[in-house]
């Protein structure tokens, strides 16, 4: 279980409340007091706590009736209850409720800690049982990465390294042939990375003549050319928080290649016509055909940039290499109703 365990002890007697707090703080708990039901249901609303030892007698609103009322916002939280006045029913009546465990006052300081040691080791068992099951899927399925379909041990290995670096902001080189999934697997580790709440954008380098990219890429400013009508942000502003995939970046034109440089080294961009610069915060994914290193060696693309954007490298090998994955993707594209056959 991670660290800093949250707890929210809710008890109306302050002996009781202090008592609890003082013993599970020394064993990692981050603890909260509430004096009652009423009291616990504002503290909830505010903040997750993953675990709740919650006292049944108390005025105002008792334990049973807390539980019915916070049910949408406990769900992922495991509640322990307590009572002086114990009995069967009593304990039948809170588990009904959603309650994990009961335990009757007054009770052992050992009673208590093995009660939620238990309960700890059950939300790991669940979480395990969790991953188990998407890893399962993963497998029967085919489903590796995002929206791939792929069951070749390369594929999988790709997958593997793809999801060990989409949680952080480093610049990824995929390198593939045409056809090979690149753009697939950029959107997989933007999916999987924290800015996937944020614009995923797609700028495919060679598609956008050379004269236009400048402006596409960081705008531009009103008066900055001739019917340059208005100040227009650039793709880079517009991909601000989140990712920018640059398909084929081997084709970027060299002046553009000095600009994108100092994009990745410095996080700034100036638009043309501007006088200063501005902060961005773009994660930069690139893809291409060609052989870079020997681009960078027949002086057709800066090597600065290449080490720039080779910080980590994914190579996509051809369906012809992997000749496993046909069947699937077969299969997936017949579901999908792409292909007429069956293969």
């Amino acid at each position: 279980m991670k660290q800093n365990r949250t707890l929210l002890i809710i008890d109306d007697e302050e002996n009781m409340r202090h008592m609890l707090q003082a013993m599970v703080s020394r064993h990692g708990y981050t603890v909260e007091t509430a004096v009652d039901g009423q009291d616990a249901l504002s503290k909830i609303a505010g903040q997750h706590f993953d675990f709740i030892l919650c006292d049944i007698r108390m005025p105002n609103m008792d334990g049973i009736s807390f539980l019915q009322k916070a049910e949408p916002a406990i769900q992922t939280s495991t509640v322990i209850m307590m009572s002086a006045y114990g009995t069967i029913d009593m304990a039948l009546e809170a588990i009904k409720a959603g309650a994990y465990d009961f335990i009757s006052k007054p009770f052992k300081t050992d009673e208590v800690l093995l009660t939620l040691k238990k309960a700890e080791e059950r939300e790991l068992l669940k979480q395990e049982n969790r991953l188990l099951k998407k890893q399962i899927h993963e497998i029967t399925t085919g489903d590796g990465f995002d929206k791939m379909v792929a069951s070749s041990k390369s594929m999988h290995s790709l997958f593997a390294l793809a999801r060990k670096v989409a949680p952080y902001d480093t610049t990824v080189l995929i390198i593939g042939e045409s056809g090979t999934g690149k753009e697939l697997v950029a959107k997989g580790i933007y999916a999987s990375s924290p800015r996937n709440k944020q614009p995923f954008i797609a700028v495919n380098c060679g598609s956008i003549p050379g004269n236009l990219l400048e402006s596409e890429l960081f705008g531009y400013v009103k008066g900055a050319f001739t019917g340059a009508d208005k100040t227009r942000k650039g793709i880079l502003t517009e991909a601000d928080g989140g990712t920018l995939f640059l398909d084929e970046i081997g084709e970027l034109p060299s002046d553009m290649q000095v600009k994108l440089l100092r994009v990745l080294q410095e996080g700034e961009i100036k638009p043309v016509g501007a006088n200063k610069t501005e902060q961005i915060n773009v994660r930069i994914l690139a893809a291409t055909a060609r052989n870079l290193e020997d681009e960078v060696r027949q002086g057709a693309f800066r090597e600065d940039l290449f080490y720039r954007l080779n910080v980590l490298t994914i190579h996509i090998p051809p369906l012809r290499e992997r000749p496993e994955d046909i069947p699937l993707l077969c299969n997936h594209f017949i579901k999908k109703g792409y292909v007429p056959f069956k293969c």
